[in-house]
């Protein structure tokens, strides 16, 4: 992959042989971020998990004390006194089945998390093949499905990120924007990294975080020392 003579330039600063300290790191991220838009910075933590087990999965959600900086949208499939408590909570959008064909044949997918109320699983279930592959899949390990829509509302537009593992049993999360200021983004990366390792499943064995990389978007990886996060 070709890179650009910008990311070149940022990727000299970052010594690839030495492994960060967290407030090393967000200095560096800040000072390696020079694209013409507020980049996201990322975090990508490889676990010791294997997540062909079932008891070696990781799947939950935190809300960030700083928010990430996005505005997200928020579909919630609700019917009767619980939709009309979603519009009231701040839902972008709300609705039941006349919105599968919408998303089914029409491939509108104008939205950022989906919440749903138990009984409406049965409907969203039938959108899995679309909903599944993008991450956007209701889930009570991740509190988007749920009867109280009001404070699920309430956690995403705050701040709510969720973390899982990828094929790769890597995670990926967002910490916030390149524009925070360093206290920012390191109080979101404590609550981020302290309930990762609250997670960590009985059946891991060894080290549990192997590497942790924290990025921009369009800037090079800092690679941050995994057994002193662990501690």
């Amino acid at each position: 992959m070709k890179r650009g003579k910008k990311y070149l330039e940022n990727a000299k600063l970052v010594d690839r042989t030495q492994l960060y300290d967290v407030d090393q790191a967000i200095a560096l991220v800040k000072k390696v971020s020079n694209a013409k838009f507020d980049e996201t910075v990322e975090l990508h933590i490889r676990t010791g998990c294997d997540g062909r087990h079932a008891d070696q999965q990781i799947r939950g959600a935190v809300v960030l004390p700083n928010g990430t900086g996005k505005t997200v949208k928020v579909l919630v499939f609700a019917r009767g006194a619980k939709a009309d408590e979603a519009l009231a909570a701040g839902a972008d959008y709300v609705g039941a089945e006349e919105l599968l064909p919408r998303i089914q044949n029409d491939g509108w997918l104008d939205f950022d998390v989906v919440v749903a109320t138990p009984d409406m699983m049965g409907v969203v279930g039938r959108l899995g093949r679309i909903l599944g592959p993008k991450g956007l899949m209701p889930n009570p390990k991740s509190g988007t499905v749920t009867m109280d829509v009001a404070k699920a509302l309430a956690d995403i537009k705050a701040g709510k990120v969720e973390y899982r593992l990828d094929k790769t049993n890597i995670i990926h999360v967002p910490i916030g924007k390149a524009s925070f200021s360093e206290e920012k983004l390191a109080e979101n990366f404590q609550a981020l990294i302290g309930a990762i390792l609250k997670a960590k499943p009985a059946a891991v064995k060894g080290q549990f975080l192997r590497s942790v990389t924290m990025s921009t978007t369009m800037g090079p990886g800092i690679k941050l020392n995994p057994i002193k996060l662990s501690n």
